[in-house]
C-alpha cells in the first residue's frame, strides 16, 4: 500500500514554532511578502543556525542565519563560491547571465576593477549635487494634502533619474531601467510572479538597448558613466551578449532596487518609531547615523546564495561539494548575539555601519557609498521640506524572497 505523503504545511499561516525544524522554507516569497518570516529566522537562529531545508521550490540547500557564520561564509570564496549563482534557483542553460558578482577570482576582479571608477571618492563627490538638486525637485512637486504612492513617486523616481545618470542612458526613457530591473528580480525562477517567457523578452529588450549605446560609445572618448567604461577597459569591452547582459543586470538591480526599498523602508521605520523621528526631528544632524540603520533595518537583498566547492563542516553539519549554501543577511542583521536591542530601530546607535546588508569580502557591494550618500541626501532634502512623511496604510511588499522591497507605500507629507 502507497504511504501517503505528508501535507505540506502552510508557514505563511502556522505558527513559526510548533513548524517541525525539518518544515522550515525560509525562501517562500508568500513569507516576505506577508511580512511572516521573522519569527522563522529567530527560531533557527537560536535551535538549528545552520539549517537542512530538503524540500523547497528550488531544492535542497543549507541555510546560515548568524552574523559571523555569514561573514565566515561570505569571506570563504575558495569554499563557498559564487560562480553557480548568487539565488536560490538554478540558472537555465538555455538562458544563462553570468555576471562579475557570480564569478571567482580572477575574472571577478578584473571586470568589477573596469566599472569600480564610477564610485571612486572624485567621483561621487561630483554626483552629490546632481542628486541634490534632483532629490529637492522631486520633493518639490509631491502632492500636498492627499495621499500617494511613496515607493513610486520618490524612491523609484530618484533612484532610476541617478540610474540614467550612472549610465548616460536617455533621461526621458529612464523607467525602462526600473522596468528591467524589476523583470530580471521577479521571474518564476526567483520564486516571483512573472512567467519565464515574459521575464526573457524584458531581458533581451534590455540586451539590445544597451548593445546599440555601447557600440555608440566604443568609437567615443571614454566617458565616467558604467557604459563607457565597459565599453572602453580591455576586459569587459568584447564580453559575450549574455555575460555582457548579466553585468548589466547587476548593475541596475545593484543601483536600483536596494537604494529604492532602502528609501521607503526608512519611511516606514520611522513612522512605527515615532520617537525615532522626534529624535531625528530635534536633531537633522544624527541623518548619517540613521541611514546606516535604515539599511540594517531593511536589508533590501534578504539573502545572497553560495555553492560549496568541496566537503566542509559548519557548526557542525556536514555540507557536501555542490550544496547551496544561502547567507540570510535580513536573519544576521537581527542576531542578538552581535548587535544589541536588534529588533528595534535606532537612529543614533552606536556602531550602526556594522551591519550585513552590503556584504563582506571580495563581494562586498560596489556601491555602497553611492547608495548611503544618496540616502543622506534625500534625508536632508526631506527635513528642509517637511515636519512629517505620515504613513497612512499599510504598505504592499513585493512577493519576492531576495529582494526584500515593497510595491506601494501610502503616505501624506505635512
Amino acid at each position: 500500500m502507497a504511504e501517503v505523503l505528508a501535507e505540506k504545511i502552510d508557514l505563511v499561516t502556522a505558527d513559526p514554532y510548533s513548524v517541525p525544524l525539518d518544515q522550515i522554507d525560509p525562501s517562500q516569497a508568500e513569507l516576505f511578502e506577508k511580512n511572516r518570516f521573522w519569527p522563522y529566522f529567530e527560531r533557527l537562529r537560536k535551535e538549528d543556525p545552520v539549517h537542512y531545508c530538503a524540500d523547497s521550490q528550488f531544492g535542497p540547500y543549507w541555510s546560515v542565519t548568524r552574523f559571523n557564520d555569514i561573514v565566515y561564509v561570505d569571506k570563504t570564496h575558495d569554499i563557498f563560491s559564487s560562480a553557480d549563482g548568487i539565488v536560490l534557483a538554478d540558472r537555465p542553460k538555455d538562458f544563462e547571465t553570468t555576471n562579475f558578482i557570480s564569478m571567482d577570482p580572477p575574472k571577478h576582479d578584473q571586470q568589477r576593477k573596469a566599472v569600480q571608477g564610477v564610485v571612486a571618492p572624485r567621483n561621487l563627490a561630483e554626483m552629490e549635487g546632481l542628486i541634490r538638486q534632483r532629490a529637492g525637485d522631486i520633493l518639490d512637486t509631491l502632492p500636498r494634502d492627499e495621499t500617494f504612492n511613496w515607493v513610486d513617486l520618490v524612491s523609484i523616481e530618484l533612484t532610476t533619474q541617478m540610474l540614467a545618470t550612472l549610465f548616460d542612458f536617455p533621461f526621458e526613457d529612464r523607467r525602462k531601467l526600473t522596468y528591467w530591473s524589476d523583470m530580471a528580480t521577479s521571474g518564476e525562477l526567483a520564486g516571483g510572479p512573472t512567467p519565464e517567457p515574459v521575464r526573457r523578452a524584458a531581458l533581451m529588450e534590455c540586451l539590445e538597448t544597451f548593445t546599440q549605446l555601447r557600440d555608440e560609445r566604443i568609437n567615443n572618448e571614454g566617458g565616467f558613466d558604467l557604459l563607457s567604461m565597459m565599453a572602453h577597459d580591455e576586459s569587459t569591452r568584447n564580453m559575450p551578449p549574455m555575460e555582457f547582459l548579466g553585468n548589466l543586470i547587476l548593475l541596475i538591480v545593484g543601483g536600483n532596487d536596494t537604494t529604492r526599498n532602502s528609501i521607503s523602508g526608512g519611511v516606514l521605520a520611522l513612522n512605527e518609531n515615532p520617537a525615532e523621528y522626534d529624535k531625528l526631528t530635534n536633531n537633522p544632524g544624527l541623518i548619517p547615523s540613521m541611514v546606516s540603520e535604515i539599511i540594517r533595518w531593511q536589508t533590501p537583498l534578504a539573502y545572497m546564495r553560495r555553492t560549496a566547492t568541496r566537503d566542509t563542516e559548519l557548526r557542525g553539519k556536514q555540507i557536501r561539494r555542490g550544496d547551496k549554501v544561502v547567507m540570510w543577511y535580513v536573519s544576521g542583521n537581527r542576531d542578538e548575539e552581535v548587535i544589541d536591542r536588534p529588533n528595534d530601530f535606532i537612529i543614533d546607535r552606536p556602531n550602526a555601519r556594522h551591519h550585513l546588508s552590503f556584504g563582506f569580502g571580495l563581494h562586498r557591494c560596489m556601491g555602497n557609498r553611492l547608495a548611503e550618500m544618496q540616502l543622506r541626501v534625500v534625508w536632508e532634502e526631506i527635513m528642509k521640506r517637511f515636519e512629517r512623511v505620515e504613513v497612512v496604510g499599510e504598505p504592499v511588499r513585493i512577493p519576492s524572497s531576495f529582494v526584500k522591497g515593497y510595491a506601494e507605500l501610502p503616505v501624506r507629507v505635512h
